[in-house]
């Protein structure tokens, strides 16, 4: 089946926080036209329209955009991306870009979800973390959203250098009392190549401990589930019927198109990915060539094993029947020994009918895929 997804990549930001190791560009207005036309031309090697159940609009900030601007995005993307009914499409903002007029335009275009940069209500945190808004900004978005009749997300990030326990249950709170329908929680990362992973080295800034670190994660995960919040993966909660189905396609190993700088894609077998930097990917296309930086042809054996991964990613787990019949193999067939050595060592559990996470999985799971992979 060809996909039923899409995500589009917007790499313009007002400035480049320090923790951001995304694909973007920082105060260039004057590339945003020669953006709209290399996406026009990217868009069309479809060939013909390819219908959609999720789209999902990911940055950079695609609320950035001026609404001018923003109506020929959506308008484009529509035209080669038309909408399937009971659609999801997600636009990622930021709460000191959306106004009125925005969201008045997005929501004319049909969009019914935002994903909200929240990140603190802390004006010490929202410094350190060098956004550009403060809390009544996010209040006065979410509003918005509000206003708008649209579904709303909001990201967290917690574990920040001398962020304590008691801040971070905070941040949490202040969410809660928004009443989200979904809400992300991320603990920060120092990424090579981004300005805190420099000032982490110069000793500039520090990482919070191991053991606070845990902490903060499982107060999200007692907190949201005390909240009836669905813990449905290992950084995301949702109220019941409102978990991000875009985000589940990747999780489920379906495929998904997609366009923009840095922008990665998964169809028939085939996984490719974009030029990271905008000025390549512009380039590259305004003279006629293709604007991919990797391709790969997965082999069933690397598709079932990235279907077992993106699988144990949720908190459900993979269910043993349904694993075999999309991918041709038995979860054993993949990975006997480390499964069994996992289990031994209480970092997941399996029965007859799935395997999982335990919590003390989630804690490491990211040092666990390699191993499966």
């Amino acid at each position: 089946m060809p996909p039923t997804s899409a995500y589009i990549h917007v790499p313009f930001c007002t400035h480049r926080c320090g923790y951001c190791n995304f694909t973007l560009v920082a105060g260039r207005d004057d590339l945003v036209k020669p953006y709209l036309d290399a996406l026009s031309v990217e868009l069309s090697w479809l060939e013909k329209p390819r219908e959609v159940k999720t789209l999902y609009f990911g940055g950079g900030t695609p609320t950035y955009l001026s609404v001018d601007n923003l109506e020929k995005l959506c308008e484009l993307v529509l035209h080669w991306h038309p909408l399937q009914d009971n659609y999801e499409w997600t636009v990622e903002a930021n709460p000191g870009d959306l106004d009125r007029q925005r969201m008045q335009t997005l929501a004319h275009y049909g969009v019914n979800r935002i994903s909200l940069g929240a990140q603190s209500f802390r004006s010490q945190k929202l410094a350190l973390l060098e956004r550009d808004h403060l809390a009544e900004d996010i209040l006065e978005a979410v509003w918005l959203v509000r206003e708008a009749g649209m579904k709303l997300s909001l990201d967290l990030i917690f574990a920040t250098p001398g962020e304590t326990l008691q801040e971070w249950q905070d941040d949490l709170t202040a969410v809660l009392e928004l009443e989200p329908e979904h809400i992300s929680t991320y603990g920060l990362t120092f990424e090579r190549g981004t300005t805190f992973w420099s000032r982490l080295h110069r000793g500039e800034l520090s990482t919070v401990p191991e053991e606070l670190d845990r902490e903060m994660y499982l107060a999200a995960i007692d907190l949201m589930t005390a909240a009836r919040y669905q813990h449905y993966e290992i950084s995301n909660f949702g109220k019941p019927s409102h978990l991000s189905r875009h985000n589940e396609v990747y999780w489920e190993g379906k495929g998904y198109y997609a366009a923009g700088p840095g922008a990665a894609r998964y169809v028939d077998g085939v996984r490719s990915t974009n030029h990271r930097s905008t000025f390549t990917y512009l380039k590259r296309i305004q003279v006629g060539k293709s604007p991919l930086a990797e391709q790969e042809q997965l082999n069933p054996e690397q598709r079932a094993r990235e279907m077992l991964v993106f699988g144990l990613r949720r908190i459900a787990g993979v269910d043993r029947q349904d694993f075999s019949k999309r991918s041709g193999y038995t979860v054993e067939d993949l990975s006997e020994k480390e499964i069994a050595h996992f289990v031994q060592h209480g970092l997941l559990t399996a029965n007859d009918q799935n395997v999982r996470l335990t919590q003390a999985g989630l804690l490491v799971s990211d040092s666990m895929w390699p191993h499966l992979l």
